[in-house]
């Protein structure tokens, strides 16, 4: 059979979609207010920081992100609108996410399955995340 190659597609404008997606996907078990309590309007992965939900963090995290199924998924930021679908995503590894850390735009990101089911996210905060949260 053959190996099918990882495939990168930016997709502008994406990002304030996404980020209503994870929201729903990640957080609604929690009121508007609620998440306006725990900053969630500046950092989405405030829901894991503040323990408003059941995660995986550090390592425990990226080896949880590793072992997923990785047909499909979207990448995308806090704080900018580029976003990047990647397909045959099956051997994407940290070493190849759009991650800048020196640049503030770029550290807040965000990976979330296509089907919503699970997402990894990684901060510009050394002692918080990187998180993985799997939905049931």
């Amino acid at each position: 059979m053959e190996k099918k190659h990882l495939k990168q597609l930016e997709i502008p404008k994406w990002g304030t979609y996404l980020r209503g997606r994870w929201r729903e996907c990640f957080a609604s078990h929690l009121s508007f207010k609620e998440q306006q309590e725990i900053w969630m309007n500046d950092f989405l992965w405030h829901l894991c920081s503040w323990e408003k939900v059941k995660c995986l963090k550090q390592d425990d995290a990226v080896t949880a992100f590793l072992q997923q199924d990785k047909v499909k998924c979207t990448i995308f930021y806090q704080f900018i609108d580029d976003a990047y679908l990647y397909e045959h995503a099956d051997t994407l590894t940290i070493k190849d996410l759009p991650y800048i850390e020196d640049d503030m735009y770029y550290n807040d990101m965000y990976v979330m399955d296509w089907n919503n089911e699970w997402t990894f996210n990684m901060t510009h905060e050394t002692n918080c995340g990187p998180y993985f949260i799997q939905r049931k």
